[in-house]
């Protein structure tokens, strides 16, 4: 069955072939300079060659575009007419260019990350002056949210580059080890846990009420699937809340323990704001990952904050070695 909307080839047709973009760029230089000869030093091709490449463009199409005399080379009729066609390709094809150099313009002095709390609070503000560092005019446009929710906001294309904190990902993408990080435990000074001489069983961590982060967030999808493959229930929270610095600051006003990143609690901790609990049977350490979309080259200053990430990591290891 064929649509009626179009003719069938003629009997004997040739079926016609597609122009190529240099062919068309030569037949419209012979109608602005009427020469072959002067076309073709444009090109910097020999004019044989380019004397065969407008019969191969002729036989492509079954027309007589160029009339060729000893004074020079003329368009025909039909010649002229595709020689329009092809001017404004050409015109077309220019304008394409021009705007993949603004965007490649705008993709090398902008950049926009997605990034999990814990990353975004502790960890990118010095990456990003790094990078900075390098590239003083570049933007850098910084969305934070949950480690479920940052492929998402990478996957259609509102930001470029991507950091999370959790073992899972909500969608299938390219990733890379950026750093390390520790979920530790702990409680204010004057929680039982604080003066506990034995570390903690998986078994009684998973049934203390805790006070959390949200489902979604990196720092809880790590604690569960710890405790699960100790044999252990999910959690039973106490509260969640949806930032790292809430559940800080509810723990050391006496709410309950929490499980939170190292990165957030050295500080209190040091201090004696907060008691670190050891814990035994269960394995809280996670990797911090850098996503971006499956398939895509990472490249540009996405490719340079995963690399300075990734040297920052090595000179923190370095330090810690040497000390």
């Amino acid at each position: 069955m064929t649509d009626a909307s179009v003719p069938p080839p003629r009997p004997g047709a040739v079926p016609l072939r597609t122009p190529d973009l240099e062919s068309l760029r030569l037949l419209v230089l012979v109608a602005d300079l009427g020469s072959l000869g002067r076309a073709a030093e444009r090109l910097r091709i020999s004019q044989p060659s380019a004397s065969r490449r407008l019969s191969t463009l002729e036989r492509g199409l079954g027309l007589v575009l160029v009339d060729r005399t000893r004074r020079g080379s003329r368009l025909t009729l039909a010649g002229q007419e595709v020689a329009g066609h092809a001017r404004r390709i050409m015109d077309g094809l220019d304008d394409l260019l021009a705007d993949a150099d603004r965007l490649r313009d705008r993709r090398e002095a902008e950049l926009r990350v997605a990034a999990s709390l814990t990353v975004a609070e502790y960890l990118l503000p010095a990456w990003i002056s790094e990078l900075r560092g390098r590239r003083p005019g570049l933007y850098i446009g910084l969305q934070v949210s949950n480690s479920e929710h940052v492929p998402e906001l990478v996957d259609a294309g509102e930001a470029d580059i991507g950091f999370v904190e959790g073992p899972r990902l909500s969608r299938v993408m390219s990733t890379r080890q950026v750093a390390e990080d520790r979920l530790v435990v702990v409680v204010d000074p004057g929680h039982p846990w604080a003066r506990r001489a034995e570390p903690l069983s998986a078994r009684e961590l998973s049934r203390a009420p805790l006070v959390l982060r949200e489902r979604g967030s990196g720092t809880r999808q790590t604690l569960d699937r710890a405790l699960h493959l100790a044999g252990c229930e999910r959690v039973r929270p106490l509260v969640e809340l949806g930032s790292t610095a809430a559940v800080r600051g509810a723990v050391i006003a006496g709410t309950g323990p929490s499980v939170l990143s190292e990165l957030a609690v050295r500080g209190d901790i040091a201090e004696g704001r907060l008691i670190g609990v050891d814990v035994e049977g269960v394995d809280l350490t996670r990797d911090l990952r850098a996503v971006w979309p499956s398939g895509r080259r990472l490249q540009g200053p996405a490719a340079e904050l995963v690399t300075v990430a990734r040297r920052a990591v090595t000179g923190a290891r370095s330090t810690r070695a040497a000390d």
